[in-house]
């Protein structure tokens, strides 16, 4: 301050840092408000970025609820009809083909003739057996006679008793070889009447590999035996079939089943299953089943390949789901489920029957889990996820 007259002035320089200072403020005030108001949007704005890529980050999959399978699951499994017996028919004789009376496709009965077979050695040779037998018995006819003569004389003492043992010993010898062409003849006089080839049960003939004049060898000389005919009993037909281990439990003899096959569209025939391996095979993990089908109509034909529908009672629920549901990984099958709420769950399941673009889930699977169809290679367990429903558009 400056007293001037007595009156104080103010000295305009003293009050110029105090504005100075001021100034510097408010320009730094309004620097820090530029600064500021430029920096904070792109926060915010890198923030709802970051929070949008990670939203966009989650992918949305399409979802399904399992159906319910039926509480008696029908199988159908493929299967090959054979004859109830079968059986190749050869010759026991040796020689050629005099005459054959039946060819493919002839039904014949037990104890029907077949063929003959001319065996000309053959019957020589029991020719021979006959004449030997009758020497043995004119042998031992005298050696018996010579004994008992022995044995009169015996009392008079006119042979020894060394000589009255003789005459009998030669005549049991003699009762043996008696017995012993007996039985040659016998065998020769049933392999002669295997020269007739006879049908041993009823049923079709299904091949006939001989003709008149064709040199037979039964094999017993060392050669190699051919198949004459081949009989089929085709009045009932045996169906093999291999049920999958998980319904080996309620396969069971006694169980209907319908047979269906290519050449009879809408046409089922009826059978049952009368027997079961009752041991699971190791290698394919599966039930070897019979399956018995009348055919005393003859129009089914063995060799034919069918279709077998086995109706087995399910104790427990199965479910069924779209093909392009499930994984296949090394761990095994397995599908995605989502579960509390946004959160991918892998399970190990098995599968039960086929269908072509779905299949049948026997365990693994509840009926309240959504299963996500189409899911990614890289889906892991604890991955989160958004849901729509199978055939919604997804939103990103």
């Amino acid at each position: 301050m400056i007293e001037k007259d007595g009156i104080a002035e103010s000295n305009p320089k003293a009050g110029r840092p105090a504005r100075r200072v001021f100034v510097a403020i408010i320009v730094l005030v309004v620097v820090a408000a530029i600064v500021v108001s430029g920096i904070v949007p792109r926060i915010k704005a890198k923030n709802a970025l970051r929070a949008e890529t990670d939203e966009l980050a989650v992918p949305t999959v399409d979802v399904i609820h399992p159906k319910l399978g039926a509480p008696q699951a029908e199988i159908t499994l493929p299967g090959n009809m054979q004859a109830f017996i079968d059986s190749p028919i050869y010759a026991r004789a040796s020689g050629y083909l005099k005459k054959w009376y039946v060819d493919i496709g002839a039904r014949v009965k037990s104890g029907q003739l077949l063929a003959e077979i001319d065996a000309p050695e053959l019957d020589r040779q029991l020719d021979q057996a006959r004449s030997d037998l009758k020497t043995a018995q004119a042998n031992m006819s005298l050696s018996q006679i010579t004994a008992q003569r022995y044995e009169e004389l015996k009392n008079t003492e006119a042979v020894s008793k060394q000589d009255v043992d003789n005459a009998h010993g030669d005549f049991e010898a003699k009762k043996a070889m008696v017995a012993s062409a007996e039985s040659n003849v016998k065998r020769l006089e049933e392999l002669q009447s295997f020269e007739r080839i006879y049908a041993p049960f009823d049923g079709v003939i299904t091949a006939r590999n001989t003709d008149i004049g064709a040199l037979i060898d039964s094999g017993a000389a060392g050669g190699t035996a051919k198949e004459l005919f081949h009989l089929a009993s085709t009045k009932t037909l045996r169906v093999y079939i291999s049920v999958p281990q998980q319904y080996s439990q309620v396969a069971k003899p006694g169980l209907p089943a319908d047979i269906t096959l290519a050449e009879f569209p809408g046409r089922r025939f009826k059978g049952t299953l009368v027997r079961t391996a009752e041991a699971i095979d190791a290698a394919s993990r599966t039930l070897l089943v019979e399956v018995d089908v009348d055919n005393s109509s003859g129009v089914l034909l063995p060799g034919a390949y069918a279709s077998v529908h086995l109706k087995l009672p399910t104790e427990s629920s199965t479910f069924i789901l779209p093909v392009n549901a499930l994984i296949f990984r090394s761990q095994g099958l397995q599908i995605a489920a989502v579960r509390n709420g946004n959160e991918v769950t892998l399970l190990p399941i098995v599968l039960g029957r086929d269908f072509g673009s779905e299949v049948e889930v026997v365990s693994g699977l509840t009926e309240n889990d959504l299963v996500i169809t189409n899911p990614p290679d890289s889906v892991v367990s604890g991955e989160r996820v958004r849901t729509a429903s199978s055939g919604e558009k997804r939103s990103n």
